[in-house]
């Protein structure tokens, strides 16, 4: 026979959802309704919610083995619900274009859309470490930079403070290849094939790099600059091999790194304008610094 207890008191909702009597179906309200048949816990009101548990992204991040569908409130960074998915943790809600968000090993939360068949990230990457915790180095120094041959990333002018929301890091190509993973699990670098399939869906090299181009913070004219598929690309420029900036480029160029060889010492990437809608092939030095994006498995 069914079981269906109706809790007013806070006391006995703690002994109903604590002790020992095993019991089939709990409801909490104010009216006297009978639990839904299909629920465990049936909890109703007009007047009040539910709280889960609030915590912030560390706390978060530090919770041991967390099980598959578990549900917390983070009240920091990037607020909201977070569930464990199994493999990492996302975050509720939906961004433009149907798509959704991803979290990568700092925690940082990135808005996703979804364009043809593909699922981009629609912000620059900023993690400062591998899928399994490691720490990427950080080079600010110009002669350190240019003698790498192993991952590592800086901000734009070495500056954090001022880059880093908005433009993200600049990696090199040895971190975008490292085996511990630059994206978070379920994502990858893009392949040259992939950055072609984006073109293709959008209309081609001439207009594809106006649709996913930002509307600002592009210098003037911003030439095609729709950002219809909402990836908001920003021109966040490069660092050179040598460990140079560009220190009046930042508004002028992008670059976006793949993971595809294109000979021996340079890999595929992708540029945009300020002054042109295309979207172009290129490639270079894999020691160069450039802003990356990741695309969904």
């Amino acid at each position: 026979m069914k079981a269906f207890y109706k809790i007013s008191l806070l006391p006995l909702i703690a002994f109903a959802l604590h002790s020992q009597i095993a019991i089939a179906q709990v409801s909490i309200n104010t009216d006297g309704a009978q639990p839904d048949n299909s629920a465990i816990l049936d909890v109703s009101s007009t007047t009040s919610g539910v709280l889960i548990p609030r915590m912030t992204a560390d706390q978060r991040t530090g919770i041991s083995s967390p099980a598959t569908g578990l549900l917390i409130y983070q009240t920091d960074g990037n607020t909201g619900f977070y569930y464990y998915n199994g493999t990492t943790w996302m975050l509720l809600g939906n961004g433009e274009g149907g798509g959704g968000h991803v979290i990568d090993a700092d925690g940082n939360a990135y808005p996703t859309v979804k364009i043809g068949n593909q699922e981009w990230m629609a912000e620059n990457l900023k993690v400062t470490h591998y899928r399994d915790g490691s720490a990427i180095p950080n080079i600010t120094n110009e002669t350190e930079w240019s003698n790498l041959t192993t991952g590592a990333y800086c901000w734009y002018l070495n500056d954090e403070n001022t880059y880093k929301n908005l433009y993200g890091a600049l990696y090199n190509w040895y971190c975008v290849t490292d085996p511990r993973n630059l994206c978070p699990a379920g994502w990858h670098v893009p392949t040259n094939e992939e950055w072609l399939t984006l073109k293709d869906n959008l209309g081609g090299v001439p207009v594809a790099g106006g649709k996913i181009k930002a509307t600002i913070l592009w210098l003037s004219p911003n030439t095609g600059a729709t950002n219809e598929s909402g990836l908001s690309c920003l021109p966040g420029d490069k660092r050179h091999p040598n460990g140079w900036f560009n220190w009046d480029n930042l508004l002028v160029m992008g670059y976006w790194w793949s993971s595809t060889l294109f000979s021996s010492d340079h890999a595929y990437d992708r540029s945009q304008m300020y002054n042109q809608a295309g979207l172009y092939e290129t490639s270079s030095f894999y020691k160069s610094g450039e802003s990356v994006r990741c695309i969904k498995d």
